[in-house]
């Protein structure tokens, strides 16, 4: 499998998200920083996901998608298109309840948009921002429905518990206090 990149661009105010390869977000939280800039953005109506070239996609890239089409309805600007043609995938997506929150079309032509996408530049995050990220895009899915909520509830209480404990420690951690003149008499 080619390893994963995500293109994005956009023509009047139609954002298009192309997935090439084995899309992994695990690593990447440039892709939620994009969505969060593509909704501030006044001229924003609508997106489409280009999954022509997708080989495969993680379930946090899901939950993020998912999270796309969650905020483009509260901003009333109606469901995200899905182009792809792949099998496994509109099986994956339609075993998840993505149905319900994009439409799809395996059929359009690669012109059924003019943007013309860019590589996502992807930077390493910490460790704690892609806790966060993942964590996030693993309680979208579960909002989904119940099959979803009871296939990622161990993953998000685990990463919940995990984030608890770094912050407790964060929170014992003594501060360094300086020297005083006065100790070395």
């Amino acid at each position: 499998m080619q390893s994963g990149q995500i293109m994005v661009g956009d023509h009047q105010g139609i954002y298009v998200v192309k997935l090439v390869g084995d899309v992994r977000l695990n690593l990447c939280t440039t892709f939620d920083s994009f969505i969060d800039k593509m909704f501030a953005h006044g001229d924003f109506r609508g997106v489409v996901f280009d999954m022509h070239q997708t080989e495969g996609v993680d379930s946090t890239t899901l939950g993020l998608m998912a999270k796309i089409a969650f905020r483009a309805e509260e901003r009333g600007k109606g469901k995200p298109l899905v182009l792809c043609d792949n099998k496994g995938l509109l099986h994956l997506m339609d075993s998840m309840g993505f149905e319900e929150l994009m439409d799809f079309n395996g059929h359009a032509d690669n012109d059924a948009y003019a943007a013309e996408p860019v590589p996502l530049k992807c930077n390493d995050p910490d460790e704690r921002s892609a806790r966060e990220m993942v964590l996030e895009a693993h309680r979208v899915l579960m909002s989904m429905n119940e099959q979803n909520a009871e296939t990622f509830r161990d993953l998000v209480h685990a990463l919940e518990a995990e984030k608890r404990s770094e912050e407790q420690q964060r929170s014992e951690e003594p501060l360094a206090a300086p020297k005083s003149a006065a100790s070395h008499h």
